[in-house]
């Protein structure tokens, strides 16, 4: 036991040496970081134009007067309330006693108050829900990091191959067992994503607040806290897959012949999320499916949408079905390793299993 366990950290190490050695592997995670930042930042310096506002009152008008905003005066309370709940604007500035009072549905208007001469109240109409851009800008962000270090994880099946096109694989197995070279590669590139998710988990927060979102954090911290342990076992689970795709060919050029499946179990859950972002039944059906619930349950996390029992159900559904797939990856992947000639079957893969 102990050699398997010094051999996988023999592996490991190698592993992340060469990952962190590649401009490559900087350059990509600088852009998911670069990315996140202007996904905060930009739309705050680079707005839509003047925001749509409802007045009611004579008073209302006036106090946004030379405010910038785009004013539509309308007749009653009843008939702004309506204008913000149907998101015709974006909120409605209306009589209150002796002054004004703002009406938004469900994130403070920052800047409609900041046009007015005084701080009026502000009324939330449906302050439960996440509002639809925050929630959009969410879904796209967990669903990008994880369709880049999903699709990162091809790096494990590119170096399974290296090793076999230049023969060191031979070298290795002879003096590391097969079962530790897999373990070693999973566990190398797992703690990496880790690290990158730690410190994209940590800037998140920094780029809300610099882009002017305090009112996000205190919803956006617990869904990062569940995105991160997620994002691991997801990349777990497509690890193994990956390991498999590059034990069953012998060659660099053949390696999109097995790649397929894999790159539809990355790009799947991205699809699927997106597509039904919206509907809630369907969310929460992907929320339990081990190859989507890395996006679809924080994303529900993060619209409030689900309990954290739910969470921590998923998360172990999610945990059962990373052990079957690297139980099934070492079987494939031991009596793969050592096949050249063509790509080998699965089947061959499993009986040719020592």
């Amino acid at each position: 036991m102990s050699r398997f366990v010094g051999a996988t950290r023999l592996v490991a190490e190698r592993e992340v040496r060469s990952l962190v050695r590649s401009k490559g592997f900087w350059i990509g995670f600088l852009v998911v970081v670069v990315g996140l930042f202007a996904l905060s930042i930009l739309p705050t310096v680079f707005g839509d134009g003047p925001k749509k506002v409802a007045a009611v009152g004579t008073q209302a008008v006036e106090a946004l007067a030379d405010s910038g905003l785009d004013v539509r005066q309308v007749s009653s309370v009843d008939e702004a309330e309506g204008l913000v709940r149907s998101e015709d604007v974006e909120a409605a500035v209306v009589p209150d006693g002796s002054g004004v009072k703002v009406l938004a549905l469900n994130d403070p208007p920052n800047s409609v108050v900041a046009a007015l001469r005084t701080a009026p109240p502000v009324q939330l109409l449906d302050a439960s829900v996440v509002g639809q851009g925050p929630r959009t800008v969410a879904i796209m962000v967990f669903a990008l990091v994880f369709l880049i270090f999903g699709a990162g994880g091809a790096a494990i099946a590119q170096s399974t191959v290296i090793e076999k096109q230049t023969r060191i694989v031979e070298i290795l197995v002879a003096t590391v067992p097969v079962r530790a070279l897999l373990a070693g590669k999973i566990v190398g590139h797992t703690l990496l994503t880790l690290g990158q998710a730690v410190v994209l988990a940590v800037a998140a927060p920094i780029a809300l607040r610099l882009g002017g979102h305090h009112e996000l954090l205190a919803v956006v911290g617990p869904a990062l806290g569940w995105f991160v342990p997620f994002l691991v076992l997801g990349y777990l689970l497509l690890a193994g897959m990956w390991a498999m795709a590059g034990s069953l060919v012998s060659r660099q050029e053949d390696l999109g012949s097995s790649m397929g499946l894999v790159m539809m179990l990355v790009m799947g859950p991205y699809f699927a999320v997106m597509v039904f972002a919206d509907d809630a039944t369907v969310m929460q059906v992907l929320s339990y499916v081990p190859f989507t619930s890395a996006i679809a349950m924080p994303v529900r996390m993060f619209a409030q949408q689900a309990a954290a029992w739910e969470a921590v159900l998923a998360l172990g559904l999610l945990a059962a079905t990373v052990v079957l797939v690297v139980l099934l990856a070492s079987r494939i992947y031991s009596g793969a390793l050592l096949h050249t000639g063509g790509k080998l079957a699965l089947r061959k893969a499993w009986a040719r299993e020592a």
